[in-house]
């Protein structure tokens, strides 16, 4: 794959890409003012480390129960229409909080249940927001786009905090709440103005939501290079949000802090990211994937341990800053070599399950360590945490961190025709496809090499079941076995072929017998 430009710069020159990205900044700054302000009123109604960690569950635990099911709507249906009914319901929900708030009947329940009502609207918004504003970008500029949402977003993570905190202390939570709103409507204006494009035609049935979330998930089991960063997202998110859920209590407790430092611990956090998000370009080409991995992940490991151990609030901060250019760095790594892996039928789906390997493991993490917190104390729950992150590394080996190839990810047109008689029904099935192939007597061995390649793709692509099998009353003929599970989900897999398995296709070609062409027959299970 050619080197993309390193400067971020290259992707402002989009004008649609420019707005989404200012309207999806001004939303982050009102979501992380929701929850700065939701954290530190729930520490002041109950004082309890697991409730103020159990805010960060509220938030994010909605990504992990909706975010694959929001990929594939947004994959399948009007991505406009999705996101901007899930920005309405937000906004009623984060109003209705606020009128709560001003009116001091918002108690831990309530602030509970509505953060979790409003994480799920961000839920079903998040994968097409994510596709639709990276498809503004060519694809040579997509690490770019990246970096600059990530940017975006963790600058939100700078401001945010900074600004609820001011405004909690001169004005109380009400008020958090009703700015939030604001941010609301600012990415509902971007886009209803710079609506996405819509998906392409197709003439095949469409994808319902069971089907398609099974498809995705058939995809990350079968391709490595997307299962490998979904893993390793999960482990990292998952330790390193500790960090993240225990700050109210660590501003408290350990550094006797309001509400303003709290904002201002949030603040190093995304400033920290903000730096990092500058010269992230830089640094990937120069240090490789997996370098810049280690190196972040023990940066930020370095950082929960002065969290735990050091009570000094100017040591505090530096480390959080470097925690969050370290996560900043990580994150955005992993977010990059997942995208650039999916193919466009299923680039949503992989936002998605990036999203809910990320952000569910950091929900169920907040929780566990607000437990351990709670009972072992804040300082062993953070080196614990510490052990966790440095332990992460040793993924490294098992599942290897890389970007794919355009061939791996650009789809062929159909080239040939299924020569069916009587096509049946979309839910008929399953469907076996059996493809025979007459291979040269001295090229067996190649021949096996080269088609146990297309087992992966098969699978990847749809197919619950593959196989080769050898004909025992003819030694030179090789038959290709899959099932599908339904007429419907045959087309779509066939559909989903890329360059890259076409190059497989055509180095099996090479051993068959000379005039040989493979031979496909389809059946279809009665029932």
């Amino acid at each position: 794959m050619a080197e993309a430009p390193v400067s971020i710069r290259v992707t402002l020159r989009h004008t649609a890409f420019r707005a989404l990205l200012t309207g999806g900044t001004i939303y982050f700054i009102g979501n992380a003012m929701q929850a700065m302000a939701t954290a530190w009123l729930m520490v002041e109604l109950t004082g309890s480390s697991f409730l103020a960690a159990l805010v960060q569950t509220a938030v994010f635990l909605p990504m992990f129960l909706l975010a694959l099911p929001a990929g594939v709507m947004a994959d399948t249906t009007d991505r406009r229409r999705l996101m901007l009914g899930a920005l309405a319901a937000q906004a009623l929900v984060v109003a209705a909080l606020a009128g709560l708030a001003l009116a001091g009947w918002a108690g831990p329940a309530t602030l509970l249940l509505f953060t979790f009502a409003a994480g799920c609207c961000t839920a079903m918004l998040s994968p097409s927001w994510n596709s639709s504003i990276v498809d503004v970008v060519p694809r040579d500029e997509l690490p770019q786009a990246i970096t600059a949402i990530g940017i975006s977003y963790n600058s939100a993570r700078a401001l945010g905090p900074a600004a609820a905190g001011a405004v909690f202390a001169a004005a109380g939570s009400g008020w958090v709440f009703a700015l939030a709103v604001a941010g609301i409507v600012a990415l509902f204006e971007a886009i209803r103005r710079h609506p996405p494009r819509p998906h392409p035609p197709s003439r095949l049935p469409a994808e319902r939501l069971w089907g398609g979330m099974l498809s995705a998930l058939r995809f990350a089991r079968h391709n490595d290079t997307v299962l490998a960063q979904l893993l390793r997202t999960g482990a990292y998110g998952g330790a390193g949000s500790a960090l993240w859920a225990l700050l109210p209590v660590i501003g408290q407790q350990k550094l006797g802090l309001g509400a303003t430092g709290f904002g201002f611990l949030m603040g190093c956090l995304g400033t920290g990211a903000v730096m990092a998000g500058l010269v992230i370009g830089r640094l990937r080409t120069r240090m490789g994937l997996e370098r810049l991995v280690a190196v972040g992940a023990g940066v930020f490991a370095a950082a929960m341990a002065v969290a735990a151990l050091v009570p000094v609030p100017l040591l505090v901060y530096a480390a959080l800053m470097a925690a969050g250019a370290s996560w900043m760095s990580v994150m955005s790594t992993y977010n990059t070599a997942t995208q650039t892996s999916a193919p466009p039928w299923v680039r949503a789906r992989a936002t998605a399950l990036h999203t809910l390997c990320a952000l569910g493991a950091f929900a169920f993490g907040s929780a566990l360590w607000g437990a351990v917190s709670g009972v072992l104390g804040l300082t062993a729950a953070l080196l614990l945490a510490t052990a966790a992150m440095l332990a992460s590394l040793g993924l490294a080996r098992r599942f290897p961190l890389r970007m794919s190839e355009l061939a791996e990810v650009t789809q062929v047109p159909l080239s040939q025709d299924l020569f069916v008689k009587h096509p049946p029904a979309p839910d008929d099935g399953p469907v076996a496809v059996e493809i025979g192939y007459r291979v040269r007597p001295e090229a067996v061995a190649e021949f096996l090499d080269a088609v146990v390649q297309l087992r992966a793709p098969r699978r990847r692509d749809g197919a619950t079941f593959w196989r080769v099998y050898r004909d025992l009353s003819d030694p030179a003929r090789y038959t290709e076995r899959f099932i599908v599970a339904s007429w419907a989900e045959y087309l779509h897999q066939r559909a989903r072929a890329t360059l890259a398995d076409r190059e497989i296709e055509a180095r099996l070609r090479e051993h068959l017998a000379p005039g040989e062409e493979p031979a496909t027959q389809h059946y279809i299970a009665e029932r």
